[in-house]
């Protein structure tokens, strides 16, 4: 198994709306993508709590069958078209993927 984990730091305005409406546009995005390909076990996309301490805006967390089905979600055209969005959102990103 895959395990696959993004989280997000977002700019204060961007696409004409703020932070709080971009991450919740984000949410509602990536977990459009729970079940695009076979291989996708779970999908999980956290917010940040207010009020928390919190580095980043939004968590994906996410485990895969094998690598084979996270190649497969990486370059799904669902998967693709959310790329320019969150580009222009975000400050910046990390992500790791490890074998579990």
């Amino acid at each position: 198994m895959i395990k696959h984990i993004v989280m997000w730091k977002l700019k204060d305005e961007a696409e004409g709306a703020d932070r709080a409406a971009n991450a919740r546009k984000m949410k509602e995005l990536l977990e459009a993508c729970a079940h695009i390909v076979p291989g996708i076990l779970k999908l999980e996309v956290g917010l940040a709590t207010p009020g928390l301490e919190a580095t980043y805006d939004i968590v994906l967390y996410s485990e895969f069958a094998d690598k084979a089905a996270l190649d497969a979600y990486q370059v799904h055209p669902q998967h693709e078209a959310l790329k320019p969005f969150f580009a222009a959102v975000r400050e910046g990103r990390q992500c790791m993927d490890y074998e579990a």
